[in-house]
């Protein structure tokens, strides 16, 4: 069920640049933590179901290097994860300590298809953008760096992620002190 932030006449600002990136980075460390939490217990069924001998003699021979489950299943639970946090509050923790949310033009939280699109929008860019470091070599800033600064910076309030959930990241405002 979708929350309302706030009245349908209030505007909110959109959240700058800085305000994004500091709260990309932090949610960035969050994300490794769930990350590396995943492939543990991912290990540790994959183990079980294969036997723990012949997946060590695996893992010592390198074949069990590229995982594409592993992957995928990596790329869900983060989509479950930012997905969670955008349609419970509309903040990812990492959003909620820089006071920004993400939320639909009207005030409402987003969908979680409005979720999908936001996080494989990103995703892709960023796949992009790895591809072209890989294949450059040298000049993996030129090709990286401008990547993701185009994918966060709001151009007239919203970014390429916005563009493409219909969302927008606004600046929540203090709340007044008793």
């Amino acid at each position: 069920m979708p929350q309302r932030f706030h009245s349908e006449d209030e505007l909110l600002a959109p959240a700058n640049f800085i305000k994004r990136l500091m709260a990309v980075i932090y949610d960035g460390l969050i994300s490794v933590a769930v990350l590396l939490v995943t492939t543990w217990a991912y290990t540790i069924v994959a183990g079980y179901m294969v036997g723990w001998e012949k997946y060590e003699k695996m893992a010592e021979e390198g074949s069990i290097g590229a995982d594409p489950l592993l992957t995928f299943v990596l790329f869900l639970v983060l989509y479950l994860f930012f997905g969670y946090f955008w349609t419970r509050n509309g903040q990812t923790l990492g959003m909620q300590v820089w006071r920004i949310r993400i939320q639909n033009l009207n005030g409402v939280s987003v969908s979680w298809s409005q979720a999908l699109r936001r996080y494989v929008a990103a995703a892709a860019i960023l796949l992009i953008a790895l591809l072209g470091a890989y294949y450059l070599n040298a000049a993996t800033l030129f090709v990286t760096v401008p990547a993701i600064v185009a994918l966060f910076y709001p151009i007239n309030g919203l970014s390429l992620t916005d563009r493409a959930s219909g969302s927008m990241v606004a600046v929540v405002p203090k709340e007044p002190k008793k």
